[in-house]
C-alpha cells in the first residue's frame, strides 16, 4: 500500500516503524497506527474510484450524519424535520439552507450534539484564528482528528517525500526547537528523520539564516512567509543545497510565488488548501499544479451566486460538509473562500479538482462601477519601479487605497507615479492612493498575511 514508484520509476518504501521487540520487519504496529495504516489502505483504492461512484459512497456516509444530526442537534433537528433523510438525493440536499460563519457564530449552542457516539473519542473545542475579523468556535471529535492525521500522510506520500531527510517548519504555535522525528502524525508511522521548528512571526533575516544553520531537505510555512524568504535569499544569493521541496499552506498563492521559489532555490512548491474547522480540503496533485478535493472526508460544493454548482472553468464559493464530525455536524457551510472547478485530472483520480483557490472575498477589489476581482499584484510589478521589500494594500473606499510598504527609504515622486500607473493597470481602476512607509506589516491572528484588503467586501 504505502511503496510507490519515484519519478524514475524505483519503488520507495518508507521504513514503518515497530513497536514489537526484535521485530523490525515486516514491522507491527501500535493499535492507533494500525488503524491510520487501515485508513491509508482504504484511501489508496478510493482515490481511484470514479467521481460518480465517489458520490455515491460520500451521499452513504451523508445519510448516517444526517439522522445523527437530526436527531440530537438542535439547529438540524429544526432543518430537517418531515424530511426523510433515508431517502435523500442530490436534489434534496441542495435544497438544504447554507450555514455561514455568522451563524456558526451566534448559534454554537444549537450546533452541538447533545450525544455524541462513544466511539467517536474525546470532544474538544477550538477556535479559528479570526483572520476574517469573524473568530468562530467549533467541536471536534477524536474522529476527526484521525482523518486529518490520515489526509496529512496521504499528502505526503504523494509528494513521494523521503521521509529519512530532514523537515524544516516554519509556522504559527510553534517554539524554535530541533527534534528527534517529523512528530505526528507521520512519526507513528514511519521512522523519520529530524526536525526543526521555527516560530512565523520570527524575523525574515533570522528565519533565513536559521534554514541556512538548519539546511534542510524539506521546508513547511505560510504562502506569504515563503515569499519572503525566497525574495530576500535572490537578494543576499543565499542558496539551499539540500531543499528539495517547499510545502505551502494557510493561504492562497501568489501568482508568481511558484517561479520566485524556482528562481531562488530551485524547488517547487507543493500546496494545500485547509481550514481549521475542517481539516484538509484539497491537496495538489503530484503531477499538477492543481488540487484534488478530498472527497473521502468532505462534500464540496463550488456554488455561483445564485447557488447553482459552477462547471469547470468557473468561480464560485466553497461549501462543504463535514462527512465525520458527529459533534458539530458542519452542513453546507460556507467558508467564505472562492475556488475555481477544474476539468478531470489526467492522473487518473476521480477526486474533483480545483483549478484555483482564490481566498475569501475580502481579497477583492470592489471598482467603482461594482465589479469586483482578485488584484494581481507580483513582486516585479513593484521592484520594477523601486526597491520595496514588503507592502500592503488595502481598500478604504470605492475609489481610494492606502498601501503601506517596507523600504529603505521614502519612495520618491517619480517612483509614486510609476507605481500609481502600475497599480491603475492591474486593478482596472485609476485609484486614488495614499502611501505610508513603514518599519514592518505585521502578520495577522493565526500567522496569516494578506497583500490585499478590501474594507468595503
Amino acid at each position: 500500500m504505502l511503496s510507490r514508484p519515484d519519478q524514475n520509476g524505483v519503488r520507495i518504501d518508507p521504513e514503518v516503524r515497530s513497536v514489537v521487540s526484535g521485530i523490525g520487519w515486516p514491522a507491527i504496529g501500535a493499535d492507533a497506527a494500525a488503524h491510520l495504516q487501515a485508513l491509508l489502505f482504504q484511501m489508496e483504492r478510493s482515490q481511484w474510484l470514479p467521481e460518480e461512484s465517489l458520490r455515491e459512497r460520500q451521499f452513504g456516509q451523508l445519510k448516517l450524519l444526517l439522522r445523527h444530526a437530526g436527531s440530537t442537534v438542535p439547529h438540524y433537528a429544526e432543518m430537517l424535520r418531515g424530511i426523510d433523510t433515508d431517502g435523500f438525493d442530490r436534489d434534496s440536499f441542495s435544497a438544504l439552507p447554507l450555514l455561514s460563519r455568522k451563524m456558526l457564530q451566534s448559534g454554537f449552542d444549537s450546533l452541538q450534539s447533545t450525544a455524541v457516539p462513544p466511539g467517536h473519542g474525546t470532544v474538544v473545542q477550538s477556535q479559528s484564528s479570526g483572520s476574517t475579523g469573524m473568530p468562530v468556535r467549533f467541536l471536534q471529535t477524536a474522529v476527526t482528528q484521525f482523518f486529518w492525521n490520515a489526509l496529512t500522510v496521504r499528502e505526503h506520500l504523494w509528494q513521494q517525500r523521503d521521509f529519512s531527510g530532514k523537515l524544516a517548519a516554519i509556522r504559527i504555535k510553534v517554539n524554535e526547537g530541533s527534534w528527534p522525528d517529523w512528530g505526528l502524525p507521520v512519526a507513528a508511522l514511519f521512522r523519520t528523520g529530524p526536525g526543526a521548528t521555527l516560530n512565523v512571526r520570527t524575523d525574515v533575516e533570522r528565519q533565513l539564516a536559521w534554514l541556512v544553520r538548519e539546511d534542510p531537505d524539506y521546508l513547511i510555512t505560510h504562502a506569504s512567509n515563503l515569499h519572503a524568504l525566497a525574495e530576500l535569499s535572490l537578494k543576499q544569493g543565499v542558496r539551499l543545497p539540500r531543499l528539495r521541496q517547499a510545502r505551502t499552506y494557510s493561504e492562497a498563492l501568489r501568482p508568481d510565488l511558484r517561479e520566485t521559489v524556482r528562481a531562488a532555490w530551485g524547488v517547487q512548491i507543493a500546496d494545500g488548501y485547509s481550514c481549521e474547522e475542517a481539516g484538509n480540503i484539497a491537496l495538489q496533485c503530484p503531477r499538477h499544479e492543481h488540487y484534488h478535493i478530498q472527497s473521502e472526508n468532505l462534500l464540496v460544493e463550488i456554488l455561483d451566486e445564485a447557488g447553482r454548482p459552477c462547471a469547470p472553468g468557473e468561480t464560485g464559493r466553497v461549501v462543504i460538509t463535514t462527512l465525520h464530525n458527529f459533534a458539530m455536524p458542519l452542513i453546507r457551510y460556507e467558508l467564505g473562500d472562492y475556488a475555481e472547478v477544474g476539468e478531470p485530472c489526467e492522473c487518473g483520480r476521480g477526486l474533483p479538482v480545483l483549478t484555483r483557490i482564490l481566498g475569501r472575498r475580502r481579497n477583492m477589489v470592489v471598482l467603482p462601477d461594482g465589479r469586483r476581482h482578485w488584484p494581481s499584484m507580483p513582486s516585479a510589478m513593484w521592484h520594477a519601479v523601486a526597491p520595496i521589500e514588503q507592502f500592503q494594500v488595502t481598500q478604504t473606499g470605492i475609489g481610494s487605497l492606502e498601501v503601506k510598504y517596507v523600504m529603505g527609504r521614502p519612495l520618491s515622486q517619480e517612483e509614486i507615479a510609476g507605481l500609481e500607473q502600475a497599480v491603475a493597470e492591474r486593478f482596472s481602476h485609476a485609484f486614488d492612493i495614499f502611501w505610508q512607509r513603514v518599519d514592518a506589516i505585521e502578520r495577522g491572528q493565526g500567522g496569516k498575511y494578506e497583500d490585499f484588503i478590501s474594507l468595503l467586501a
